[in-house]
């Protein structure tokens, strides 16, 4: 369908080397797109490439850390001569430090809010200008369960998530009308190889307390995998959400739908 093509479109993801960036990065470019992604260091971009030149895609990496405006500047600035000018952002660079707030330094909330939710804040400025000279373009922030609901550890990391979400409804607010569409997308427990050791069964056949709590609380009853979240970015790239701006998908299995089982005997 022509609505979801994404042919001749330019896409930045950040932090795209592998994960959820990455799969995201593949969808848009099975899709038409011509892939650009950073990471914070050489060794990282260089995985990435050989990871995107081993799945047929001639992806463009660049080093750059999204925290720091002058190095973001100059990333657009190479980006548009070398590849074309950005149509479509993806701000899915972060970090998640699981510490007790009360254990946390105020050092180690202001890094997680620093890439988590300036780093999206530095990226959409920089590139904004340009989307309106263009006529518009898409900004995608990959928001999280977290945007929504607080959990034990995760303070900084909600608050990042929370206020992106906030800054996705603003950005939508002020520049709608230059026809740039800025929408989140909210994934849920997603299987990587991070979380491979509480998804695996242990050696006596039972399920890890953490992998049960997921499958109950989830009414797909499966962790996603990273592809499910590409048709939703997709779609969210495309002319096929022109009138769809500041909106959080949460592409989460229904858990932010649900209350949970009820217990037996109950």
């Amino acid at each position: 369908m022509a609505d979801f093509s994404l042919k001749g479109k330019v896409a930045l993801i950040t932090g795209a080397s592998y994960g959820i960036g990455f799969a995201i990065a593949k969808a848009m470019s099975a899709a038409g797109a011509t892939i650009v992604f950073n990471d914070i260091k050489q060794e990282l971009v260089d995985k990435g490439l050989a990871a995107y030149e081993a799945e047929g895609i001639k992806a463009h990496g660049y080093v750059c850390d999204v925290t720091n405006e002058e190095a973001v500047a100059e990333l657009v600035r190479r980006v548009t001569e070398e590849v074309g000018h950005i149509n479509i952002l993806v701000n899915n660079a972060g970090i998640i430090m699981r510490i007790p707030m009360t254990e946390m330094t105020a050092a180690q909330f202001r890094k997680v809010i620093d890439i988590d939710l300036n780093g999206p804040f530095i990226m959409s400025k920089a590139v904004i200008p340009d989307m309106i000279e263009q006529g518009g373009g898409k900004i995608i922030n990959i928001c999280s369960m977290m945007s929504e609901l607080g959990r034990e550890t995760v303070s900084a990391y909600a608050a990042a998530k929370g206020g992106l979400k906030m800054l996705t409804r603003n950005i939508a607010s002020e520049y709608g009308q230059y026809n740039i569409q800025c929408n989140g997308i909210g994934p849920g427990y997603i299987a990587t190889p991070q979380t491979a050791p509480l998804r695996e069964p242990r050696p006596d056949g039972t399920r890890h307390p953490f992998d049960q709590f997921i499958l109950a609380k989830t009414p797909a009853g499966r962790w996603g995998e990273a592809a499910d979240l590409g048709g939703p970015a997709v779609f969210l790239a495309s002319s096929a959400s022109d009138f769809v701006n500041g909106h959080i998908l949460y592409v989460d299995g229904g858990i932010l739908a649900y209350i949970g089982r009820q217990p037996d005997g109950e």
